[in-house]
């Protein structure tokens, strides 16, 4: 049987150096509010906690138009290195946080949704396929989709998004 790579013990320090970066934190919800979302507060916590910035953060309601119009200028920033969307990825008609990444151009990465995936169904079974959470290339810069529970916001970034973003950050400054 073969083993699972070791779990760094820093985030901050696997697999690239200790360079702080600026992530953009956006919320996608029609049931919470900026001062009632705790999967966004938690995003938050966790990236400040690794020794990261949280350049922005906003919440917008569950519409293509709403999510774009606030990622796009974001994107463009130099300050902002990542971008984390949270909530949105089911596939409910009201799940329209994927559909907005892709109409912003750019590409999919495959890798980051399967393994969040897999992670997931260790946690909470079959449930796990109904996610679409994803790694969205946009302006050169990675944008994850993740979906809106605690739980999925916590196991994203600390066993892959935090552990892999310095180093995601700079292939893709290469």
């Amino acid at each position: 049987m073969t083993e699972a790579p070791p779990t760094p013990t820093s985030g901050r320090h696997h697999l690239g150096g200790s360079r702080a970066l600026g992530f953009a934190v956006l919320s996608v919800s029609d049931t919470h509010t900026e001062d009632d979302d705790p999967s966004g507060q938690l995003a938050r916590t966790l990236i400040s906690e690794a020794g990261h910035r949280v350049v922005h953060y906003a919440l917008v309601a569950n519409s293509i138009a709403d999510a774009r119009d606030q990622l796009e200028p974001w994107l463009k920033e130099h300050a902002v290195e990542i971008g984390v969307t949270v909530g949105g990825t089911g596939v409910s008609s009201r799940d329209l946080t994927v559909a907005a990444l892709e109409t912003m151009g750019g590409k999919r990465v495959d890798g980051f949704g399967e393994i969040y995936r897999a992670l997931s169904f260790q946690e909470v079974g079959p449930l796990a396929i109904i996610s679409r959470a994803g790694l969205f290339l946009l302006s050169n810069k990675p944008v994850f989709a993740l979906p809106g529970s605690e739980r999925a916001v916590r196991t994203a970034l600390e066993k892959l998004i935090l552990p892999a973003a310095i180093h995601l950050v700079e292939e893709l400054e290469r």
